[in-house]
């Protein structure tokens, strides 16, 4: 545990249903008169959707504005460049992310190349930014990435394929909104691939080299949490309750994570995601189970842990026992919700895996795994993943 650390999120995050319609007001009082707003095609477009209402709100509150709705899964350098001409044409002074992780990453991409330089492959890494971005507030549709409270901001360079990071204290979101009435249209896939991908976000900053007591309280609960509610959130995604808890899990797994960091699951999910534009939620869950086994000899005792907190019966059993059963109980979640069990589902060829694995180590995820590996180990574990049934 580290006995010196900060603890980074947003200054104001508000969370409940209806929070929506306290946009308007909260750009005015971080002096928004233009925001752009950054969200994709199909949410802008939605009937009394979240665009919608924000809209809604920052009319109501005088606020002007300006539209980027290129935003894609997994987004790529095109869309950052293509939302900071749109803000330059507009004459924009602000950013009002809405949608799930890729909206609120190519708002912050948006931001960094608006303030620290047009290349933002030469910004991939931690603490790169000279700058503050623009004003950012970002609205959040999805129990997923927890982007709408992070420092870490995802983005795709198209033309290598390659999945980098830039990770920041600017970056964190001014405001944040979680409202769970949002979610309440979410598909099952969808509700499953951003709810595992909140179950990863909870579980690797809890085997973290650098976890401390506040992160390990916030993902012991988010766990409980998505244990508690992701199956019937995918089963019956009207249910307020279950979309409220799933809600509360993203905003502690990115709490957490944002402060105790990640490990090899997201290392090698960035690759997946980059090689083939698969869902970076379905690639997490898919590799969670291989990786953690992995982990598993670095610290057991907390993985132990981690089956208490997914409901696990460890009485009378070793540690070791204790920790195969967390395993166990996340592939069983993964399997529950649907989650393929290969990487071949997601279009993975073997012939990319050692330059995935040279590029997995590079990756700012890599570094607070709890387990070292050689590249060779980290092929290894792509091609465990390939053969999983």
């Amino acid at each position: 545990m580290k006995e010196n650390f900060d603890f980074l999120m947003p200054s104001v995050n508000f969370f409940g249903a209806g929070v929506i319609n306290k946009i308007g007001e909260r750009a005015k009082m971080v002096n928004m008169k233009k925001p752009l707003l950054v969200t994709d095609r199909f949410l802008e477009k939605m009937e009394n959707g979240p665009v919608e209402q924000t809209i809604s709100s920052l009319k109501e509150a005088q606020v002007d504005f300006a539209i980027y709705d290129g935003v894609e899964p997994n987004p790529k350098v095109r869309n950052i460049k293509e939302a900071k001409q749109v803000y330059l044409d507009n004459h924009c002074d602000g950013i009002i992310t809405v949608g799930g992780g890729s909206a609120h990453d190519t708002g912050k991409g948006t931001g960094i190349i608006l303030t620290n330089g047009d290349d933002i492959t030469k910004l991939a890494g931690i603490e790169t930014l000279d700058n503050p971005l623009p004003p950012l507030i970002a609205v959040n549709t999805t129990a997923g990435t927890a982007s709408e409270l992070t420092r870490h901001c995802v983005i795709t360079n198209e033309e290598t394929h390659l999945k980098f990071v830039v990770v920041s204290w600017r970056n964190v979101p001014l405001v944040s909104f979680n409202d769970p009435k949002l979610m309440l249209g979410v598909p099952p896939k969808l509700t499953a691939a951003t709810g595992l991908d909140t179950f990863v976000q909870a579980i690797e900053p809890y085997v973290s080299t650098n976890h401390n007591d506040i992160t390990d309280g916030q993902c012991l609960q988010a766990i409980r949490l998505v244990e508690e509610s992701l199956r019937e959130a995918v089963a019956n995604g009207e249910n307020l309750e279950a979309r409220t808890k799933m809600v509360e899990a993203e905003m502690l797994g990115g709490m957490a994570f944002n402060n105790a960091d990640l490990g090899y699951v997201h290392a090698m999910a960035h690759q997946l995601g980059g090689q083939y534009d698969a869902p970076h939620g379905v690639c997490c869950a898919v590799l969670l189970p291989i990786v953690e086994r992995f982990n598993i000899i670095a610290c057991p005792e907390r993985f132990a842990d981690l089956a208490v907190a997914m409901g696990e019966n460890i009485d009378g059993l070793s540690v070791r026992e204790a920790a195969d059963k967390a395993i166990d109980a996340m592939q069983q979640l993964n399997d529950d919700v649907g989650i393929p069990r290969s990487i071949k589902d997601l279009g993975a060829d073997p012939k990319d895996f050692e330059l995935m694995a040279e590029n997995a180590l590079k990756d700012g995820n890599a570094f607070s795994n709890p387990r070292k590996a050689t590249k060779e180990q980290i092929v290894a574990l792509f091609q465990a993943a390939y053969d999983a049934k």
